[in-house]
């Protein structure tokens, strides 16, 4: 349950000024030891491969030190420093090198994730792509791109036939063995798939140059930014039963309604789910 708070125009314009200062911040610390030589990963998962730098490290205390001197009572949740409470109802859920798989292997599409919520479902995000200089944001009546191309609304693809459709994962196996025959037999049905995007493809879905993205095996500051993101563009994100994603666990993210209708059709009736 979230929590019910009167959110102000003067209180939107700083809730959003902080979420770009903490992404400039951010960018530095990322930048500073992508495709260096020295860069050391440590292994978070004694059971498998779960990577982390000094540079994840440096930018969520980046990210936290903005928080700390503009919202020192709004609460926090990073992957790499965990939980800290508030008082204010509000709490930051901060990815600070969302792709350290992609990040140590020297491919540009890895992000920093920064959302806000009120104790549910974001109420705003950003992804930020450091490298390729880009921004994408959602919520509080915003979706815009800042980069290369200058600065532009987003806005999801129309809708189109499933057979049309261009969907990404991160993973070829996506998740367990179910969750990998789920998302091979909806990939079966489109005209396209792509790997290895991380967060990027939801921006890319935002964008309209995709229409899905399936993932499994997310937490919640893997997931909240891109559905602030892909909802203010015109998308749904839900997981695979249909159910609010905020949380993490599996994500479908689709550029409209009908789209979204056809992929949760063919992932509900997957055996093993």
């Amino acid at each position: 349950m979230g929590f019910s708070l009167d959110i102000s125009d003067e209180l939107r314009r700083d809730l959003i000024e902080t979420a770009h200062l903490m992404a400039d911040a951010a960018r530095p610390e990322t930048l500073a030891h992508f495709r260096s030589k020295a860069l050391v990963s440590d292994n978070k998962d004694n059971k498998g491969f779960d990577p982390v730098t000094i540079a994840d490290r440096n930018a969520e205390q980046a990210m936290r030190r903005v928080l700390a001197a503009r919202r020192p009572d709004d609460g926090i949740l990073g992957e790499e420093f965990g939980a800290q409470a508030g008082t204010s109802g509000l709490t930051w859920v901060l990815d600070p090198i969302d792709g350290t798989r992609g990040y140590i292997s020297g491919t540009p599409t890895w992000g920093v994730l920064i959302a806000l919520n009120a104790g549910a479902s974001p109420l705003f995000g950003l992804i930020d792509q450091p490298y390729i200089n880009e921004r994408f944001e959602g919520g509080f009546r915003r979706a815009a791109y800042a980069g290369p191309q200058g600065l532009t609304n987003l806005k999801t693809r129309p809708a189109r036939p499933l057979s049309e459709a261009v969907i990404l994962t991160t993973f070829p196996e996506v998740g367990d063995a179910a969750e990998g025959q789920a998302f091979h037999a909806l990939a079966a049905k489109c005209q396209l798939t792509r790997y290895g995007m991380d967060c990027y493809g939801y921006a890319l879905l935002a964008a309209g140059q995709v229409d899905l993205v399936v993932e499994a095996g997310l937490s919640a500051y893997d997931i909240q930014a891109p559905i602030a993101v892909v909802e203010a563009a015109g998308g749904i994100v839900t997981d695979w039963s249909g159910a609010p994603a905020y949380p993490g666990g599996r994500a479908l993210a689709a550029s409209c309604p009908e789209i979204h209708a056809a992929a949760l059709e063919i992932l509900k009736s997957q055996p093993g789910l």
